[in-house]
């Protein structure tokens, strides 16, 4: 794990950009110094200025501008230029740029507009990062590689493809399992050999989804497999300091997961649009993708970009409000993050983002933003502490990116809004809401850390999915898994026999049929009687799933809506061994949840032909419990079920009397010391009860009364 010795403050500096402005340069140090900023990344998008000319090297203005920030008691986060290439390499070297998928080669410009697989590029890239080694690598101003800039994007030139062809051969071994797998014999569009297999193509192929899924899959190789030449290069340079390379929001294009082991820091973009919800929305979702980039490692991650003011490529240049530029990057603290970094600390004079938030912008004096960003960095000094502490979590959400380009491009049940995101944040946001630290994983990891996992819209499991999930519950977790979950294998074909595939029995039932509603179509949870689980009736909409409870005939179907008269079901059941007077497998047994008979019904269908049926259960499987929730309900639900999940799993909340809304609540770590971090993203002044008298504030004012956009952190020594 990359351990630094404090947080790290600064972010995105260009001197390139002002090399003609020797006073700018100069003015930028002493700004810096009072700002408390003592990190900056330099060398992004820089490759024109050190190699203007094939061979041509000029490093002594980058080599002078190091020296000048090690001398101010800045360090350095040095990055590889291949973000985007000088036109005298795309001229010389056409194949570097990008085919489309329609087999167009791009003109010259853009970011991310070369492609991986080209061995000229590869062969350039190695020449100019081991150049950056000789010149930089052993500063000791360089405490970090930064590798390319937010890969993403997608090459379908003749290299690309044949490598996709050497992709799938190692995958499936023969043509003839490459059929079997895709399910090609559908429309008659049998491959007899590799060789005849193309990228998916508006111009071709684009309906045959696991030929799309492997697709993306190998985007994400091809990806990994340059990010791994170019920080071979500099290995193979001399070179042994950490590498990162920076991510970005709920970025579909990549698998992160797949990318993560090769870098030894995660770091990531953050630009949340704040102010147009409500701030306890965005301050959820933005804390949840901070939550998904520390989980990639379960370590301390960085916040390598974040916006002092407004994010100029957005719909509404939206300026943050005062407060708000410390809240955010405090919060990101409190997720996990040793650092808060910006893009950019001086506005460029033109071009894309001159009218990007920055440090310092074109009037470059004392302005409100620049003062914020001092008082933010202040702050951190005086957090210096929490740099190197863990955030360790007993709950844990699914996300995987698999599942997601297979559900989505599976047509049906939905075309259009099937809210994969969102069905996964109303598990976070419950658990959020009770105070608790909360993972964000993929299928890979394991789960063995954890004492509750939610498993939202697993559409696709992959191979072992089941088992893991089965020995969780079996040896005493508790499992809340939603509809639409075990339905294909990984390569999209869907599983035979039922569903949620290898799980029926862990979940006391099977899926029967999931109903897509239209936009203006709702259905509602109506608790059964005589459970303590749910005691609301809840909304929902989009999707309902029908199940049947293992060893019914039906569903709990009574022809009614909300039961109805039940004098026509029979009610003698003996206690001593629950059959039921009939002698049938009636839907009796059902209700009360005999084990006999599968699951607990904990709720029921409102409306509909399927009214009454399961919308909720509950089944008891080894050690442990599983829960299925049957239908996209609305957030209220998920936070009465958590409630009582989290308590029946053993899952301890934060000492606090109450968690006011609005108030986000994180815990850091080390081995000697627990940190409590409170932040108030709601609308109103808040109170705040901390039941645990050993906590004392170290950071902070009055938990009595804690304002909109405020932080506390409170702290208790481990004995």
């Amino acid at each position: 794990m990359v351990k630094f010795d404090h947080l790290l403050y600064g972010g995105d500096y260009n001197p390139e950009q002002w090399l003609e402005y020797p006073e700018i340069l100069e003015q930028d140090l002493e700004y810096m110094r009072r700002a408390h900023i003592n990190t900056v990344s330099v060398g992004i998008f820089s490759w024109a200025v050190l190699e203007p000319e094939e061979g041509v090297f000029c490093f002594g203005w980058l080599e002078e501008i190091v020296e000048k920030l090690y001398q101010n008691g800045i360090s350095v986060i040095l990055a590889t230029p291949s973000g985007a290439r000088p036109k005298w390499l795309s001229d010389a070297y056409p194949e570097v740029l990008r085919v489309d998928a329609s087999g167009h080669r791009n003109f010259f410009g853009g970011r991310h507009n070369h492609c991986y697989t080209s061995p000229v590029y590869r062969e350039k890239i190695k020449i100019i990062n081991q150049e950056l080694v000789r010149r930089l690598g052993s500063h000791p101003a360089v405490k970090l590689w930064h590798i390319s800039n937010e890969y993403g994007g997608a090459c379908y030139c003749p290299l690309c493809q044949q490598e996709f062809r050497r992709f799938l051969k190692e995958k499936y071994g023969t043509i003839e399992e490459l059929n079997r797998r895709w399910c090609t014999t559908f429309w008659s569009h049998r491959y007899s050999s590799f060789e005849q297999i193309e990228a998916p193509s508006p111009r071709g192929e684009n309906e045959l989804h696991a030929l799309k899924l492997d697709w993306k899959r190998f985007v994400t190789e091809r990806t990994t497999d340059f990010m791994r030449h170019e920080i071979a290069c500099l290995r193979e340079a001399g070179s042994d300091k950490p590498v990162t390379t920076n991510m970005m929001y709920n970025f579909e294009g990549l698998n992160y997961p797949e990318m993560a082991p090769y870098v030894d820091i995660i770091s990531w973009d953050s630009y949340p649009v704040w102010h147009k919800e409500p701030e306890t929305v965005t301050a959820s979702d933005c804390g949840m993708q901070h939550d998904i980039m520390r989980s990639l490692k379960k370590q301390p991650f960085l916040l390598m970009e974040s916006c002092p003011s407004s994010t100029n490529w957005q719909k509404v240049s939206k300026l943050k409000k005062p407060g708000m530029l410390q809240a955010a990057s405090l919060q990101a603290i409190a997720h996990g993050s040793d650092s808060v970094l910006y893009f950019q600390f001086r506005q460029s004079r033109g071009a894309s983002e001159k009218f990007h938030g920055a440090v310092m912008d074109h009037y470059g004096g004392d302005t409100r933003v620049f003062r914020e960003v001092t008082c933010t960095g202040a702050s951190l000094q005086s957090l210096q502490e929490l740099c190197g502490t863990e955030v360790r979590s007993l709950a844990a959400v699914l996300y995987d990116w698999d599942n997601r380009w297979a559900m989505e491009d599976a047509q049906g049940p939905r075309n259009k809004n099937l809210f994969y995101k969102e069905t996964m944040e109303k598990s976070y946001r419950a658990l959020r809401k009770l105070g608790l630290n909360v993972d964000v994983i993929d299928m890979s990891k394991t789960l063995e850390d954890y004492r509750l996992v939610a498993v939202p819209m697993m559409y696709l499991f992959k191979e072992g999915f089941a088992g893991k999930l089965r020995d969780f519950t079996e040896q005493g977790g508790t499992v809340l898994m939603t509809y639409w979950s075990g339905i294909v294998d990984e390569t999209d074909r869907c599983f035979l026999g039922g569903t949620p595939h290898g799980l029926e029995d862990v979940f006391g039932l099977r899926s029967t049929e999931i109903d897509g509603l239209y936009d203006w179509e709702s259905n509602a949870a109506v608790p059964v009687e005589g459970q303590e689980i749910l005691r609301h009736t809840y909304t929902c909409r989009n999707l309902c799933e029908l199940v049947e409870v293992n060893g019914a005939k039906s569903a709990v179907a009574l022809g009614d809506a909300l039961w109805g008269s039940r004098e026509d079901v029979c009610r003698t059941e003996s206690e001593s061994d629950a059959s039921c007077c009939c002698g049938a497998e009636c839907s009796v047994n059902l209700l009360g949840g005999r084990e006999r008979f599968g699951a607990q019904v904990l709720a029921v269908y409102g409306s509909d032909f399927y009214a009454g049926t399961p919308a909720l259960t509950r089944n008891a499987y080894g050690k442990g419990y599983a829960y299925y929730i049957c239908a996209d309900f609305e957030q209220a639900f998920y936070d009465e079920l958590y409630a009582s999940a989290v308590k029946e799993a053993g899952v301890a909340t934060p000492p606090l009397s109450e968690i006011p809304l609005g108030l986000e609540v994180t815990q850091r770590e080390s081995e000697t010391a627990a940190y409590l971090i409170l932040q108030n993203f709601g609308d109103q002044d808040v109170a705040i009860q901390v039941t645990d008298g050993s906590y004392r504030m170290i950071y902070g004012g009055n938990a009595a009364n804690l304002k909109k956009y405020e932080t506390i952190v409170l702290k208790r020594d481990k004995i």
